[in-house]
């Protein structure tokens, strides 16, 4: 075959192949085989390995994968992607059309769709070819994923029809039901960890380093927004474009309906409330799009949403089953959770077999029963809860639930703090899963960021007897690693035994990654190896201020609770839990050794991030989410300027930093203390970057996206 018969050929194949792909994925209306389409992919393929100058990025052979992303670049969205206000009843969305009304004189007509459950993605197309897919992340820079996304065959490669040359495509990636089972009983046949739900599988899997991996497990993709410069020119109405956009070969939802009225709306929501559950995938709710562009640009936006459109959360779903016993389980600080076993049931696509119970007061205030008929919500549509018990349905010899007195774990009796609801187990140093916990805590991301340990490996080493306290990782030696295995349950997302195992064991490279993460934590910053000792009521922003305050760990053991106190935002409890936890001879000795082993516990005098000192001396409370900045992005710039941040407000606060959807206690109580609640806007003005393109005004032609 000579080069012009293989381009040929190449070229043909690979059009054909799109057709196909289009026919099956989008159409549902295949017209060969799978076995003729797999026959003419092979084809393709063969010829692009002996004439690989014919390789195109968009070729149908690049949807298999193969690809390894070592590092997920950051890249700035043309157009920032933005949130949709969120609403609850039918009421919100009444109030919502009827502000509508009140700025449109003319009929306004609703473009009514499902609201995906998945994860966020910006298509960008020239010239009809795929060239980046980006994650949403804080809404103004993303992920770049596109290798990952071109496995997904509802995202067309390359487009037929009269497509603009460059334009950007939003839609949501979600894992279908049949694609997450599949997934969940392939893991623990391979002894891995199951996925939750299939929203995390989705977001799990965008990110995977190996594409070949991203396209076995199937991901779909749902088309929702167009944008581009002269997207009002091209277009008068928002579904238009979107019936234009499957014609060019993207994978627009049949679920769409056209609505003027409240009824005509309510009717969609109703009828979708009910029917979700019979979807190949998972929504939570309905998005409501005023249809045409010039209305959409008369109403305009927030900072952070578009005033002409609006997400109906659909209400929890909930289920009844029977509790059929509690456990009772210990966290890293000895407290003492009950846990529901229930009869499995299927909630909100996942089967349920336990649910929280919180603490004693909460098993009193049902009046548990052992064979109770509960009912059962997921919170967020994620974490189990019980609301509610069906006392028609109890039976007459059915025994109350009563608390632990003694741990399970280690058998020590419990104790409880004077006005706190929680019980406790005080043998701090010898009950296993606090030890387990502790260590857990320590290698944490936020702590010291040890990643290498996890998935068991710390479960592992403390019934080896390899460590006993977070001292003893640096104990710690290639030779005493490699080797190491041991059959670990598998536990399902309910935190309940699979009765099928994983092997964790220590192969060279394992082994040696360890040794190089401990020695790589040296480095950590004093602040974050405060945090990471997993001292009782002291997190991330207090270690930090604690850190600020005191800038070596003696003077923090030397100074008493008034002189802790004192500090803005510690206050009397914390500086009790810092003055027992150093008042304990065991962690001094756990101190003791790990200063030894080259840990930091001191400041550093090299503050390279500092870029000023313009907000020396204050102190804010970040509230709310904002424009320009993630919430880390905005606490790390006060920091970066000499400012401090605190979690809480006191009359000590110098500022209330406040974003969108600002939290009502936090308001009416810097209200009552006289704090001045600044904006977004305000603090960039404090710190000399005031930016003006963060918000389009009403009158601009400048197209933002959803999500």
């Amino acid at each position: 075959m000579t080069q012009e018969e293989a381009r040929q050929r190449i070229a043909a194949l690979s059009d054909e192949l799109e057709r196909h792909n289009y026919n099956y994925y989008i159409l549902a209306k295949p017209t060969i085989s799978d076995y003729e389409f797999d026959m003419k992919l092979e084809e393709l393929a063969r010829l692009e390995r002996e004439f690989p100058e014919f390789l195109s990025p968009s070729s149908p052979t690049q949807r298999v994968g193969g690809g390894i992303t070592k590092e997920f670049k950051s890249v700035k969205h043309r157009y920032p992607m933005l949130s949709l206000s969120n609403s609850y009843s039918k009421e919100d969305i009444e109030e919502f059309i009827n502000r509508i009304k009140k700025s449109i004189d003319e009929e306004v007509e609703f473009c009514c769709e499902l609201k995906f459950d998945g994860l966020s993605i910006s298509l960008q197309y020239e010239n009809g070819v795929l060239v980046r897919a980006v994650t949403r992340g804080d809404g103004m820079q993303g992920d770049d994923v596109t290798t990952n996304v071109k496995t997904i065959r509802t995202v067309p490669l390359k487009l037929h029809g009269d497509f603009p040359p460059f334009f950007e495509m939003r839609g949501e990636i979600v894992m279908p039901f049949e694609s997450f089972d599949r997934l969940n009983e392939e893991r623990v046949a391979q002894g891995d960890d199951l996925f939750a739900n299939p929203r995390n599988a989705a977001a799990g899997t965008l990110k995977l380093q190996d594409s070949k991996e991203v396209a076995r497990r199937r991901l779909d993709n749902y088309c929702y927004y167009m944008m581009m410069d002269d997207l009002v020119d091209r277009y008068q109405t928002h579904y238009e474009s979107l019936m234009a956009a499957r014609k060019w070969g993207f994978n627009i939802s049949n679920f769409i309906a056209l609505c003027k009225t409240i009824d005509e709306i309510f009717e969609f929501i109703d009828y979708w409330d009910v029917k979700r559950h019979e979807l190949p995938f998972a929504i939570d709710g309905i998005v409501l799009k005023v249809n045409r562009y010039d209305q959409q640009q008369t109403l305009g936006y927030t900072a952070k949403s578009p005033k002409w459109a609006i997400a109906y959360k659909f209400k929890a779903e909930e289920v009844e089953t029977e509790l059929k016993s509690v456990d009772f389980q210990v966290g890293r600080h000895g407290t003492i959770t009950p846990v529901a076993n229930l009869s499995p049931v299927l909630l909100a696509g996942t089967t349920v077999k336990r649910a929280t119970l919180n603490n004693e007061d909460f098993i009193k205030q049902f009046d548990l029963h052992y064979g109770d008929t509960v009912t059962v919500v997921k919170g967020g549509e994620i974490i189990p809860k019980i609301i509610g018990i069906n006392f028609d349905k109890r039976q007459a010899e059915a025994m109350p639930v009563k608390f632990a007195r003694t741990c399970p774990a280690c058998g020590t009796e419990l104790i409880q703090h004077e006005g706190e609801a929680a019980w406790y187990c005080p043998n701090t140093m010898g009950c296993p899963p606090q030890v387990k916990g502790r260590i857990e805590h320590f290698i944490g991301r936020k702590a010291m960021n040890i990643e290498s340990l996890g998935e068991g490996k710390i479960e592992l080493l403390y019934d080896e007897g390899l460590i006993k306290d977070v001292a003893d990782l640096y104990s710690l030696t290639y030779d005493r690693l490699f080797g190491l295995a041991k059959e670990i349950p598998i536990l399902d997302e309910n935190g309940i035994e699979t009765g099928k195992s994983r092997k964790v064991s220590f192969k060279e490279k394992t082994a040696q990654n360890i040794i190089d993460a401990l020695e790589k934590s040296k480095s950590v910053p004093f602040e974050r190896v405060l945090f990471a000792l997993g001292i009782r009521n002291v997190g991330e922003v207090v270690a930090k201020t604690i850190v600020a305050e005191y800038h070596d760990i003696d003077a923090i053991m030397k100074a008493s609770v008034e002189d802790l106190s004192a500090i803005n935002t510690v206050g009397e409890v914390i500086a009790l839990s810092v003055k027992q936890f150093f008042g304990n001879p065991i962690n001094l000795d756990i101190v003791a050794r790990l200063r030894a082993a080259g840990l930091q516990f001191a400041k550093s005098d090299n503050n390279t991030s500092a870029l000023s000192q313009v907000l020396a001396g204050k102190t804010f409370v970040v509230s709310g989410v904002f424009t320009n900045y993630s919430r880390d992005g905005i606490k790390e710039a006060i920091e970066a300027h000499g400012g401090k941040n605190v979690s809480s407000i006191s009359s000590k606060t110098d500022y209330v930093l406040a974003g969108d959807k600002m939290g009502p206690e936090k308001r009416k109580k810097a209200e009552s203390l006289g704090i001045p609640i600044i904006s977004e806007e305000d603090f960039e003005k404090m710190i000399g970057e005031e930016k003006d393109t963060a918000v389009p005004s009403e009158s601009e032609n400048v197209q933002l996206s959803l999500f």
